[in-house]
């Protein structure tokens, strides 16, 4: 850590006062060595941008990372995820990545997690002070958005209290193109806000997959949709078992020879299965340097961060653009809450009965419990909870919640996040309520 000059580079942002820095920055030696020993950091994904993540914030000082992934090593993967070698496949992604980069960068610990991000709990997720996300799919960071959204709580003015905010850093790869975004939940858009950027995923008409396949995305999307319920009933589909990926890719093979369709591989079966777009390593290098850099300016506040998305067009030269998206006042996952209006007079069942049957909830909420401040109205679970708070699903809302405001948290097995709702009562528009809804299950 303290070799002569190995982190001069460092120094030039954290030891000098500038026009551009972030709020309380104060430039200080100690600065650095708070960053090296003191924060922590998760990096999610340890693949082609995951691998660029790693090495660049071991390099940019980071002292304390930890890396989560769930895939093992592939031959494919050996082109631009630099870390790995041959001798390396088969081996999980994330053990691999950690030993190789505290091989190259000595002084840094990266402590590797194999396995599944829905895996760990709350409390793993709220020990770092920073996330850094190199994900290549829409439902992992529509996850992980909603786990770290979940840990946040409200001033009574409806600011986020700044002890329960955990930044993310986003970066995505497709191509020629990329995108880095800094989210500070409560302050900026999550992910959630702005899910409907994102172009829907390509699908094809069942009737040219049955009948009349022309691609070998044809050929292996009959197999995946149509062919495995038929032969293998009650067998659900996993993309991540390499059983059922090679069945689905032995079966396409086949039918794309009698249609004399040709270019059916095993690594085209996963892409198509999995959405997977093609990477390119000098892309993930690039988005992987500003995540990197962003990621050090939240901690360290030598920068103002990026307001709050840029995306790179190497399709069109070294292009990039920065632009700030807008946050939804009434997004269902990071906003103080959604307007609720409700009759006074409803009792705690009807309440959740309209819970369940609105628009915005029910395809969130199976089994809603509910609590009010540390007090239970209604458990689902376990048994004997439900038997006790049973009688105070016949007692008015407005009566249960003392007839003043505050924060119902509804708990829910379908949610992995917080879902707020501001319920007002009919005939009290003095009376607002915060509702919290937290998955758990």
């Amino acid at each position: 850590m303290d070799m002569q000059g190995r982190w001069e580079d460092i120094d030039h942002l954290l030891l000098r006062q500038g026009t551009l820095v972030g709020p309380e920055f104060e430039p200080c030696a100690e600065l650095r060595e708070s960053l090296h020993n003191d924060l922590r950091v998760l990096v999610i994904g340890a693949g082609g941008l995951g691998c660029e993540l790693l090495k660049d914030l071991a390099l940019s000082g980071f002292g304390n990372i930890d890396v989560i992934d769930m895939d093992t090593i592939d031959v494919s993967n050996l082109n631009r995820q630099f870390l790995f070698r041959m001798h390396d496949v088969g081996k999980p992604k994330a053990v691999v990545a950690a030993e190789k980069v505290m091989q190259r960068v000595k002084g840094v610990k990266v402590v590797p997690h194999y396995g599944r991000i829905e895996e760990k709990d709350d409390e793993f997720y709220r020990q770092f002070q920073i996330i850094a996300l190199g994900l290549d799919s829409l439902e992992a960071r529509s996850y992980i958005n909603s786990v770290v959204c979940s840990f946040l709580e409200y001033e009574a003015d409806g600011s986020p209290a700044l002890p329960t905010i955990i930044p993310m850093v986003d970066g995505g790869t497709e191509g020629f193109k990329g995108h880095a975004r800094v989210i500070i939940p409560g302050v900026t858009p999550c992910f959630y806000c702005t899910l409907g950027l994102f172009p829907p995923q390509v699908t094809y008409p069942l009737c040219t997959l049955a009948e009349t396949p022309r691609s070998p995305a044809h050929c292996i999307e009959y197999v995946h949709l149509i062919q495995w319920g038929q032969e293998r009933p009650g067998d659900s589909f996993d993309a991540d078992n390499p059983e059922h990926m090679k069945w689905i890719f032995d079966k396409a093979f086949k039918r794309a020879e009698q249609f004399k369709i040709a270019g059916v591989t095993y690594s085209l079966t996963q892409g198509v299965v999995k959405n997977i777009i093609p990477a390119i390593a000098s892309t993930n290098a690039i988005i992987s340097a500003a995540c990197a850099l962003e990621t050090l300016k939240i901690a360290t506040m030598c920068c103002r961060s990026m307001d709050n998305y840029m995306m790179y067009m190497g399709t069109q030269g070294v292009y990039t653009h920065t632009l700030s998206h807008e946050k939804d006042p009434n997004c269902l996952v990071c906003s103080p809450g959604v307007p609720f209006e409700v009759d006074s007079s409803i009792s705690l069942q009807k309440f959740i009965e309209l819970l369940l049957e609105d628009p915005q909830f029910k395809d969130k909420l199976s089994k809603p419990s509910i609590s009010y401040q540390k007090r239970n109205l209604y458990m689902q679970a376990p048994p004997v909870l439900e038997e006790m708070t049973r009688p105070h699903l016949n007692s008015p809302l407005f009566e249960l919640m003392e007839k003043a405001g505050g924060t119902l948290n509804v708990n829910d097995k379908k949610l992995t996040g917080i879902l707020r709702v501001n319920v007002s009562f009919r005939g009290h528009n003095d009376t607002v309520m915060d509702m919290d809804t937290a998955g758990g299950g």
